[in-house]
């Protein structure tokens, strides 16, 4: 099927990726700790990838690969690459003007930021500082986005899906390179930020180019295409970004807690990242073009049939992933990320949240093929009211449990508000017709509950069996984590033969697809 096998491609480049991510985490964990220098270069890091998320990766190919894939699929490629050139002539002027405004207020954005930070000046001036370095990451990351999107609609997913594995280069390189030049850690990998912008801006420009798209600078003008777009951008950066506006808002109120608490969460979020990059944005990356085509073309049954196999093959991988997550999350920590000035305390804070944050992981999975549908029928609206619902409860959880649990309360207020945001989803879709779970869907679902659950159990008893080596040293520990992860995608995918939640064909497919 060609959906899972475009999916099968932006998971692979992804979880290259996290890898490349995780040494980078390890990197910073083992130089930065979780001290105040750390949580002021998060901030600076969160902080342009906050707009990036928003408006590129969110509003604009959410309304952007709608449109290009319909003109595609209708006018032809010479129109698809006229609306790309318009579409970036707009972009690149309102990102310009917007970037110089924040960095010239960026000390007054800061207090809107992390507002946290000014009892502490050193830390609060270290932020805006680096801030001021991060920040025109956006102007290429967005422009990378756009030309993402091109290259998506084409069916060419490769390029597009690698770019990430440039950014975690250039930050190892400033980590372990650059800092012995730079007055800290920090500094050098805010630099780093940097220059992997301009870095992928240029590996894609190329790949643009091998696609007969070179996108001429034009002088931004409102053709009807344009405004279209533009309409459409503004509630779904809304709709589309609520996860990253839940995070902005997570770090607010962090930023007010004890110091580290921003870090425990950036590190948390950085392992729960890994199964929603591989299969959550490879679904959402995969099934928008696909979707916006069949349904350009009036093939609902089409639609409605990729819409299933999509969410399907999303939980298939997500739930095991989300129920190991909760029962390991205090080994893979530790041994990804205690040592130097990550200590045992710091380990154990971040294991506590990202247990919470594992238990909304197919939540967030579901919202990226969910969301799919709507954007590919061009309605951005309806995600807007579902999204201010999410948001609201994210708000209000996060500031009942944030006195009591600290960043255990804030993490439990983004899991919540999560499956609040997919179920609104999914019920609005059905009650509309657009999507109805077929009967092998509805066939699979507990099934994959249950082999989920068998593994966790598994998992659980194993762990007290390799109580000692997890309690050993750093190489003994890494081979007690590979024995559980090993372990425990048998029992799953055994359990899921025995059960029937998956056939042979799917798990051969799968496999097949992941090592090409």
């Amino acid at each position: 099927m060609a959906l899972l096998k475009s999916i099968a491609t932006v998971g692979g480049f992804t979880l290259g990726s996290r890898i490349l991510g995780f040494i980078r985490d390890i990197l910073v964990a083992t130089f930065l700790g979780t001290g105040w220098i750390a949580d002021a270069f998060f901030v600076a890091f969160k902080f342009p990838n906050l707009f990036r998320r928003l408006f590129a990766e969110g509003a604009f190919n959410a309304a952007f690969v709608p449109q290009f894939a319909g003109l595609l699929e209708s006018d032809g490629r010479e129109a698809a690459k006229l609306f790309a050139e318009q579409a970036l002539a707009v972009l690149l002027w309102v990102l310009l003007i917007f970037i110089i405004l924040v960095q010239i207020t960026m000390p007054f954005a800061m207090l809107g930021f992390a507002p946290g930070f000014v009892d502490n000046q050193a830390q609060f001036d270290l932020a805006v500082l680096l801030t001021r370095i991060t920040f025109p990451y956006l102007l290429f990351i967005s422009i990378v986005s756009l030309m993402a999107g091109v290259l998506n609609s084409l069916g060419k997913f490769a390029a597009a899906a690698a770019t990430p594995i440039l950014l975690n280069l250039c930050l190892i390189s400033a980590i372990t390179l650059l800092a012995r030049y730079t007055p800290t850690p920090g500094h050098a990998l805010a630099w780093g930020v940097a220059i992997a912008g301009m870095v992928q801006f240029v590996w894609l420009l190329v790949h643009c180019g091998r696609q007969g798209m070179w996108l001429r600078l034009r002088g931004p003008r409102m053709t009807k295409a344009v405004r279209t777009m533009i309409r459409r951008i503004i509630p779904v950066a809304i709709g589309a970004g609520v996860y990253q506006i839940s995070l902005w808002i997570d770090t607010i109120i962090a930023s007010f807690l004890p110091e580290g608490s921003i870090s425990y969460l950036f590190f948390a979020d950085r392992v729960n990242q890994l199964p929603l990059g591989v299969v959550g944005v490879a679904v959402g990356t995969a099934l928008l073009p696909l979707l916006s085509r069949q349904i350009r073309s009036g093939d609902e049954a089409a639609a409605m049939d990729s819409q299933n196999r999509a969410l399907e093959f999303s939980l298939f991988l997500t739930l095991p992933a989300a129920v190991a997550l909760m029962v390991i999350a205090g080994p893979i920590i530790s041994v990804l990320f205690e040592r130097g000035a990550f200590d045992a305390r710091a380990a154990d804070a971040t294991a506590g949240a990202l247990a919470i944050f594992a238990v909304g992981l197919p939540a967030y999975v579901l919202v990226k093929g969910l969301a799919s549908s709507y954007f590919a029928r061009e309605d951005t609206v309806t995600p807007v009211k579902i999204a201010v619902v999410a948001l609201v409860a994210n708000v209000v959880i996060s500031l009942a449990l944030m006195g009591p649990f600290k960043h255990l309360g804030i993490a439990t207020a983004l899991a919540a508000s999560s499956w609040i945001n997919a179920m609104l989803l999914a019920w609005v879709l059905k009650r509309r017709g657009h999507w109805r779970p077929d009967e092998r869907f509805k066939r699979r679902l507990p099934r994959m509950v249950v082999a989920s659950v068998v593994m966790g159990a598994a998992l659980y008893g194993s762990t007290i069996a390799l109580n000692d080596l997890l309690q050993a040293g750093i190489g003994l520990r890494i081979m007690a984590v590979a024995l559980l992860v090993v372990g425990g995608l048998a029992v799953y995918g055994l359990t899921a033969l025995l059960t029937g939640a998956a056939t042979k064909e799917d798990l051969a497919r799968i496999l097949n697809r992941s090592k090409a």
